[in-house]
Formats: structure tokens, C-alpha cells, sequence
């Protein structure tokens, strides 16, 4: 494969990322004007925007937010917040009516900032036709509510295992590990020569929550793509399925010293710190911050993506989906959301999504017949173009209680005050509630 992968063609490989038990609410419509009409108000010349940021070298919503302000003379506040707390903060300040004008948010309904249910509680602004049009196909329950879009995607991220092969080499390992068992023998290689193998912002619950889910690429969803469907009609649970492997293999992780020491009260700046000051050869994150980060080694690194090794034989299976979505606060001034509409028109132009694609290390979600995979995922680009891969399963999990569990499960099983039976059951009762 070459470095540098063509994704011309592949596009509805890509892009038709199935909606697994997708969420249905039923409600009232968020509140405010937005839906991109300019004929009731003018656009303001100014709004705020509130973001992610969970270290100094993700910079791409600084950046794309700058041109567009450079192009149109349009002002934006720009407000970064840590990764850590945004969602959280976010929430706060839609409740309280001061949150920011233009806001990053989940799809779906699984996490607490998720679209749906922010718009179910008529927190956010219905948005125009050019948000509908970059929606991926079958995706459109994740972004809309009462039949009307409420988020637009940023981009799509292709997730396992972001790699530093520099340093794997460095502790004498040149293969990246082709299974679970490699992946053991590897951790017992990284830790004699020094290293770790994977490095864990434990005192963040969805970061353990996200290592979760790229485990069960191949534990749960390669077998049964429909698992969230089968879940949702009591067919399995979490009890009884691939979801138990999935907590059993990271425990195992842990007591194998796959992880750094003092894992569980590591953050995110342990991930930077182990993959670009070359501790640690991987982490599982987003495979977009494969860019920012080999950015912030100053070209002493090239990070890549690779899937998380399957259990035994069976081939690898990726999860890969939108991580994130733009969104207008439902209680900012009609010109104002009016003004986040036309950005948000603005980035959704193809060559506009493009860019932003390549400022944050992910795949556009317009323009994508006219790209170029990004270099980090070469060793990837063969089951995107395959469509060998699976949204991120929470992201269409009934409500935020099921991936709480998981996370905060997953804290103990570091510490060892929980245990797999108990996490799994605490799954299947927020589920249900």
C-alpha cells in the first residue's frame, strides 16, 4: 500500500456507516430560530465558539475558525476548554443560557452532550439544508430530532491503536502485533526494554470507555455488526456476549504491564507526554490526533493508526465513525445563529471540509472523492475502502447511563474495586432504564 492512499472511489464505503439501533425520542423541537433563514434577520457579525482542546497542538478549530474570519471579516470568540471538562461545562452553560454560540458536540444520544438529546431539551438550533447534506448516509438519526437536523459532523475518524513505530523499534519490535497474543508478548518486550506499551488517561472515564470500544471492533461488532439492534430488541445483553471479552482482555492488559505505571491516575497529558517524548509506543485516542501529535514532536515522531489486534485468527475490524458535530445554541439571538449557520455552511463547502479534515488528522466528510487519505492511515486504508469497520458503538446506545458504567467501571477494574460481572450488569440496567 502506498503511503499516501487515494480514497477517490471509495466514498460510499466510507460514508455508509451503519446506524445500529438507531434512537428514536419522541418530544418537542429545540427552541430559537436558526435553519439557516436569512430572510427574518441578519446575520450578525460576531459569535462565540466553544471547544475541545486537550493539549496546546490541537489547534484546528483555532485554525479553520481564523480563515474563516480572514475570508469574510466575520469576529469569533474563541473559547478552548479541556478536553476533560467540555462536555461537562458545555452542559452547565446550556442550562444555565450562557453557553457559547457555536458549540462541539456528540452525535446521537449516548453520551451526555449527545445531539439528540441536547435537542430534545431544546437546547440547540435547528440547522439549513447544508448541514443535512454532509450527513453520512444512514447516520441521519445520530444529528436530528422531531425531523429536523440539529448537528453537522466535523469529519470522520478511523480509531484503534494510534503507533509509534520509531519507538516499538526502539524496544525491539518491528511488527506491529498481529493478535491479541502478540499484543501480550509485545507488552513483556516494551516493559523489559523500559517502555510501555500503551499508555491510559485513567482518571478520565471515556478514555477507558473509548479503549472499550476498540476492543470490541473485533470481540462484538466484526460478528455482529447489529449487536446495538439485538440489544435493543432483548435478544442479548452485555452480560451474556463478546462485551464480556472485551473487560476480561483489558484486564488482562493491565495485569500483563501493558499499561504505565500509575495508570489510573494518568490524563491526558500522559498521553502526549508517552507517545511523543517516547515512553509509551501506543494509545488508544482518536486516530485524528495521530497528526497534531507527530506536529508536536517536532518531526522526531510519525504516528500511524492501526486496528486493535482481534482475539485469535479472525481479521481485523476497525471502529470508525464521526466523533464529533457542530451545533448552535438553541438560546443565542436569532442573527447570531443566523451567523453560526453561514459558518457553518461555509465548512461544509468541499474544499472547506477537506481542510479541516487535514488540519485535525481525519476524513472529510464532503469532497472525499476528490482527497487523499491522510498518511496516519495507511495501515488502515484497506478496511476503510473494505468497509471492514463500526460506528463507535455508544454513540447509538439508548441514553449516557450505559457508557458511564462502562467508564467508570472500567476506573475500578484499574484499581481493582470492581469487578467485570458487576460493570457489565450495571450496562444492562442503565440500558433498560
Amino acid at each position: 500500500m502506498t503511503q499516501h492512499n487515494s480514497i477517490r472511489g471509495r466514498r460510499w464505503a466510507l460514508l455508509a456507516i451503519p446506524v445500529i439501533g438507531a434512537v428514536t425520542l419522541a418530544g418537542c423541537s429545540g427552541s430559537g430560530g436558526g435553519g439557516g433563514d436569512a430572510s427574518t434577520s441578519a446575520a450578525a457579525q460576531s459569535f462565540t465558539f466553544s471547544f475541545p482542546q486537550a493539549n496546546d497542538a490541537e489547534d484546528f478549530y483555532q485554525t479553520i475558525a481564523q480563515q474563516y474570519m480572514d475570508e469574510t471579516g466575520v469576529e469569533i470568540e474563541l473559547l478552548p476548554v479541556p478536553g476533560d471538562q467540555a462536555a461537562s461545562m458545555m452542559n452547565t452553560q446550556l442550562q444555565a443560557g450562557n453557553a457559547s454560540d457555536l458549540l462541539i458536540v456528540t452525535p446521537g444520544a449516548g453520551q451526555t452532550n449527545g445531539v439528540v438529546r441536547l435537542a430534545e431539551a431544546g437546547l440547540l438550533a435547528p440547522l439549513g439544508e447544508a448541514s443535512a447534506a454532509v450527513i453520512p448516509p444512514t447516520t441521519e438519526g445520530l444529528y436530528t430530532f422531531d425531523g429536523e437536523v440539529y448537528g453537522q459532523p466535523t469529519s470522520l475518524s478511523a480509531n484503534g491503536l494510534i503507533w509509534n513505530p520509531d519507538v516499538a523499534a526502539s524496544a525491539g519490535i518491528n511488527d506491529y502485533p498481529e493478535s491479541f497474543d502478540d499484543l501480550i508478548a509485545a507488552c513483556g518486550e516494551a516493559r523489559s526494554a523500559g517502555l510501555d506499551f500503551t499508555v491510559l488517561a485513567g482518571t478520565i472515564p471515556p478514555n477507558l470507555g473509548f479503549i472499550a470500544q476498540v476492543i470490541s471492533a473485533t470481540r462484538v461488532y466484526a460478528a455482529d455488526p447489529d449487536w446495538n439492534e439485538q440489544r435493543a430488541a432483548g435478544d442479548v445483553t452485555f452480560a451474556d456476549s463478546g462485551w464480556k471479552q472485551v473487560l476480561e482482555d483489558f484486564v488482562e492488559m493491565n495485569d500483563s504491564g501493558c499499561f504505565q505505571e500509575g495508570a489510573a491516575g494518568g490524563n491526558f497529558d500522559s498521553i502526549t507526554g508517552g507517545l511523543i517524548g517516547g515512553t509509551a509506543l501506543s494509545a488508544s485516542i482518536p486516530g485524528s490526533a495521530a497528526t497534531a501529535l507527530s506536529g508536536a514532536s517536532q518531526g522526531k515522531y510519525t504516528l500511524d493508526v492501526r486496528p486493535f489486534p482481534p482475539a485469535g485468527s479472525e481479521d481485523p475490524w476497525l471502529i470508525a465513525s464521526p466523533l464529533f458535530a457542530w451545533a448552535s445554541n438553541g438560546k443565542s439571538d436569532e442573527s447570531v445563529q443566523l451567523a453560526v449557520q453561514e459558518f457553518l455552511d461555509w465548512v461544509a463547502q468541499p474544499e472547506n471540509s477537506v481542510e479541516f479534515a487535514n488540519l485535525s488528522g481525519s476524513i472529510p466528510v464532503a469532497g472525499a472523492e476528490d482527497a487523499e487519505l491522510l498518511p496516519q492511515y495507511a495501515p488502515v486504508g484497506d478496511l476503510v475502502s473494505a468497509g471492514s469497520y463500526s460506528p463507535e458503538p455508544n454513540l447509538s446506545w439508548p441514553n449516557a447511563s450505559v457508557y458511564d458504567a462502562l467508564s467508570v467501571g472500567m476506573q475500578g477494574l484499574l484499581t481493582g474495586q470492581t469487578n467485570i460481572d458487576g460493570i457489565l450488569e450495571s450496562m444492562d440496567a442503565a440500558w433498560d432504564e
